[in-house]
């Protein structure tokens, strides 16, 4: 309580209304486009949770945030760790949550017929039920500022690549799940958007290519062979596409307006490619597959199954 003095020179007491301060959780912001959106929000002034998988990294982002990034270890597939850095953003009582921005992710990449399935669960625990439970874990805190979550998704949300089938797969249900989340929120003044980039100039696929072509190595040779071809054109398209992809700061930037304009969108595509794999999207089957076919150097097709009769 203080004391308040009138205008007529009478003192009542009054009780002193500390606003807290607002902040914005961000996961997978060791790198890429995390770390990239962590220090543009903090040079704004946002305080910003930073989640990381390794200690060193906090140090990193500490050095950039000018003094406006609290690192956390933070794996969204452990639950464990998701109520950890719950109860600590619970305890900093000079902050508010207002912002979600669920960026964490992997990538894997191979024919659909070769990668174990215990491989596809994992992507699938960081890009969709990472994202989920980390959305369940923070939603009170989220619910009583009134806050928003960006979910980082991409273009293969929309439209899935040969090759690519384990990963789009992963996104097209974060697609899926935000559109719901979208509406189910809204009534309880939480607002859901989706950010889908195209081509990036992160390490993320080539953090992946290593682990990709060692379970590809692993699959026998005659079931492999027949994808050889068409999987290193797929890699070298792949990384052109990254070379003159777009910069983590500019899909940070995107991001920023999410969580920031009066009235944030439901969708934030992102880059003159992911504009182009979304018009091929739009397209007949048979012309799309063409065009994506004669691309990778696939158009050439064995002679159609006699029909069947079951």
């Amino acid at each position: 309580m203080i004391a308040i003095t009138t205008s007529n020179g009478k003192t009542h007491e009054k009780e002193a209304a500390v606003r807290r301060q607002g902040a914005v959780l961000i996961t997978g912001a060791s790198s890429g486009i995390g770390y990239a959106t962590a220090t543009r929000l903090a040079r704004r002034g946002t305080i910003v949770f930073a989640g990381i998988r390794r200690q060193v990294d906090g140090e990193t982002l500490l050095r950039e945030g000018a003094g406006n990034i609290v690192p956390m270890l933070i794996d969204v597939a452990d639950h464990t760790s998701l109520l950890r850095a719950h109860a600590k953003i619970e305890s900093l009582r000079e902050y508010r949550l207002e912002g979600l921005v669920n960026n964490a992710g992997t990538a894997l990449a191979g024919p659909l017929e070769l990668l174990p399935l215990a491989e596809i669960r994992k992507q699938f625990e960081v890009n969709f039920f990472g994202a989920l439970a980390t959305i369940q874990t923070f939603l009170p805190m989220l619910r009583e500022h009134h806050g928003r979550i960006v979910n980082v998704s991409s273009v293969s949300g929309k439209l899935a690549l040969p090759f690519l089938g384990a990963y789009a797969s992963s996104k097209f249900a974060l697609e899926a799940a935000s559109d719901a989340l979208r509406l189910e929120l809204r009534p309880l003044g939480v607002s859901v958007s989706v950010v889908e980039p195209g081509a990036v100039r992160t390490a993320i696929w080539r953090h992946s290519s290593d682990k990709s072509l060692k379970i590809l190595d692993d699959a026998p040779l005659e079931r492999r062979a027949d994808y050889d071809a068409a999987i290193r054109q797929s890699m070298r398209l792949a990384q052109r596409a990254e070379l003159s992809g777009l910069t983590a700061d500019r899909v940070a930037r995107t991001i920023e307006h999410a969580l920031f304009e009066k009235r944030p969108r439901a969708r934030y595509l992102v880059g003159f490619d992911a504009r182009v794999r979304v018009a091929l999207a739009r397209l007949p089957e048979p012309l799309r597959d063409w065009i994506i076919s004669t691309a990778l150097g696939t158009s050439g097709h064995p002679d159609p199954a006699p029909a069947r009769h079951f």
